[in-house]
C-alpha cells in the first residue's frame, strides 16, 4: 500500500482499502462570525464526515487546555499520555495510513495532529490536501455514522528534539545560529493588530511566512519546487535543521513545518508556546514593523 508521510490528495485517499486507512477528522473554527465556536467541528463532523473518520479536536484532543498555561500558550500541547489514549480509543495501528483534515486547507488543526503524530514518531500520517472542501468538490461519498472501532493498547512518546525552548530560542536567533519563521498573517507580525493576545508585535529577529502563503487559489499546497524556492527565499543560506516555527498559539506555525517537509526541507522545528507564550514573560523583547 503506498505510505503517505507529508500530503494526500483527495483521489488517492478516497480509493485506500478501508481496513488499511484511518481518516481523522479535525476540522475546528477559531473566528466564526459574531465570534469564537469552539463546538462548530464537533457540529460539522456530525452532520456529515469521510466514511469512517474518527473525531479529533483541536481544544480537546490536541491541545492541554484544562491546567494552567504557565507560559506554554493559549494551546498547549497534550501529554504523550493523552495523544496515546486519544489514539488507543480510535483504534490506531503501526500498520495504518492514517488521514487527517480539517475545512482550512490543513492551517487549523490538521496540520496539529500531523505534527504531533510525527513527534510521537507515527511516519504514515498525511494532510488532506484541500482538506473536506476538497473531497466534498470531488463529489466522494460522506455520511454521518460515527464509527464504532476496536481500541488497541498505544503508548507513544514525544520526541523533545523536536521542539525549543524560550530560552534557546532567544539565544540562537540573537546570535544568528537559529532562523525564527512566524506563521501569523503581517499585520499581525507587524504588531498593526491584535485580536488574541495582550501584546502586538513580534519576537525580535523572527522572520515573516504567512501560513496561508503554502496554499493556492484553491486551498491546495503549492508544488514542492515553488515552496522550496519561496522557503530558501526566506530562511537564505541556513539549513533545514536550523529553521524554528511560531504563530499565535502553535497551531498554524504547524503547516509552515509540513510544507517544509512536504518540500524536502526535512528537519526544522517548533516554538510550541509561540507568541502567547513567548509575551507571558514581560522581560521577554517584542519588535514590531518588518
Amino acid at each position: 500500500m503506498l505510505i503517505s508521510r507529508t500530503l494526500i490528495d483527495a483521489a488517492t485517499a478516497a480509493h485506500l482499502p478501508a481496513h488499511d486507512v484511518l481518516f481523522v477528522d479535525a476540522r475546528f473554527d477559531l473566528n466564526q462570525p459574531g465570534g469564537r465556536d469552539p463546538g462548530k467541528g464537533d457540529q460539522d463532523y456530525a452532520l456529515s464526515h469521510i466514511p469512517g473518520a474518527v473525531r479529533a479536536d483541536l481544544d480537546r484532543d490536541l491541545a492541554d487546555m484544562g491546567t494552567p498555561s504557565n507560559g506554554r500558550g493559549r494551546h498547549p500541547l497534550p501529554s504523550a499520555s493523552t495523544f496515546s489514549a486519544w489514539l488507543g480509543q480510535a483504534g490506531w495501528r503501526p500498520d495504518l495510513q492514517v488521514v487527517v483534515y480539517d475545512a482550512a486547507g490543513g492551517s487549523l488543526a490538521a496540520a496539529r495532529f500531523w505534527w504531533l503524530a510525527r513527534l510521537a514518531g507515527i511516519d504514515n500520517v498525511a494532510v488532506l490536501d484541500g482538506g473536506w472542501p476538497a473531497w466534498q468538490a470531488a463529489g466522494f461519498p460522506t455520511d454521518n455514522v460515527v464509527p464504532v472501532r476496536e481500541p488497541t493498547a498505544v503508548h507513544v512518546t514525544f520526541d523533545a528534539a523536536g521542539t525549543v525552548s524560550a530560552d534557546e530560542l532567544a539565544e540562537g536567533v540573537a546570535s544568528g545560529r537559529l532562523v525564527l519563521l512566524d506563521a501569523r498573517a503581517a499585520p499581525r507580525f507587524r504588531g498593526e493588530v491584535e485580536p488574541l493576545d495582550p501584546v502586538a508585535g513580534h519576537v525580535p529577529g523572527a522572520r515573516n511566512r504567512p501560513f496561508a502563503d503554502n496554499l493556492d487559489a484553491d486551498g491546495r499546497f503549492l508544488s514542492p519546487e515553488d515552496l522550496r524556492r519561496a522557503f530558501h527565499h526566506v530562511i537564505g543560506p541556513h539549513e533545514p535543521t536550523d529553521v524554528v516555527h511560531m504563530c499565535g498559539s502553535g497551531v498554524t506555525a504547524c503547516h509552515n513545518l509540513l510544507a517544509m517537509e512536504y518540500a524536502g526541507l526535512c528537519g526544522s522545528r517548533l516554538y510550541a508556546p509561540s507568541w502567547s507564550g513567548w509575551v507571558s514573560d514581560p522581560s521577554r523583547g517584542v519588535a514590531t514593523g518588518n
